[in-house]
């Protein structure tokens, strides 16, 4: 005997369970991502806090020659990338779980996306100007 079937709508396309998608279209994409960034963070965090540790106490000449060290400008663009990245995946997921009204979602996430981008550029911008002597 055959079990009974239930006649419920599947949560994803034949299409979305071939590419591992949720409903939202981006989920495990989004959660593969927020690991990775996550893991970066934690890599990249700890190189950013030597070299903070180092320039604790050195004059301003100092520090800008140490942030003109092309690998040190690259580390703290890294930083500053999967940070953003990892900040933006986080809020829109909290955005996408509790902001229920499709309009309100979009200009949240809208706004997310604006606002992590713009922060990566106001960092990158600082770090560039210092680096390259501006």
């Amino acid at each position: 005997m055959s079990s009974p079937k239930t006649h419920h709508a599947p949560m994803r396309t034949p299409l979305g369970r071939v590419r591992g998608l949720g409903a939202a279209r981006s989920g495990t994409e989004h959660f593969f991502l927020q690991r990775v960034t996550g893991l970066g963070n934690l890599i990249l965090a700890v190189c950013f806090i030597v070299i903070v540790i180092m320039l604790a106490g050195s004059s301003y000449e100092a520090a800008r020659a140490t942030l003109g060290n092309p690998l040190v400008a690259v580390i703290i663009l890294l930083t500053l990338l999967s940070v953003t990245t990892h900040m933006r995946i986080g809020m829109q997921v909290v955005i996408e779980d509790y902001v229920h009204d499709e309009s309100a979602k979009v200009l949240c996430i809208v706004a997310n996306t604006f606002f992590t981008v713009a922060v990566g550029l106001a960092g990158a911008f600082a770090v560039l100007k210092i680096s390259l002597g501006g």
